[in-house]
């Protein structure tokens, strides 16, 4: 599992008919810190997830196993919205304080 932030959306007018009506995030892969590791991956969207939300992704046949994803071609899904998280118990990342100032 990887952790990303939502950069966008993509649009295909033409596609696989197993895919259509299924939501397509551009998601940049993010470190331990929450900082940028340059990688950006497409991704199904499972969850509802929005534009500079922080995600769970899976990818490889771990991402076919999602209510959404079953019997589809995907190699990553958006499975999660974090909320926060703590490295060696200090608090990294809490989605609520993120942008405000505190």
């Amino acid at each position: 599992m990887l952790l990303g932030r939502v950069a966008g959306t993509l649009v295909s007018s033409r596609k696989d008919p197993s895919i259509e009506g299924i939501k397509l995030l551009i998601v940049r892969s993010l470190d331990a810190d929450g900082e940028e590791t340059g990688q950006s991956i497409v991704a199904m969207d499972a969850v509802g997830a929005g534009v500079d939300e922080v995600v769970l992704l899976a990818q490889g046949s771990s991402a076919r196993q999602t209510e959404v994803t079953h019997n589809r071609p995907c190699d990553a899904v958006v499975m999660a919205i974090v909320d926060t998280w703590e490295v060696g118990g200090e608090e990294r990342f809490h989605k609520h304080r993120e942008g405000d100032g505190s």
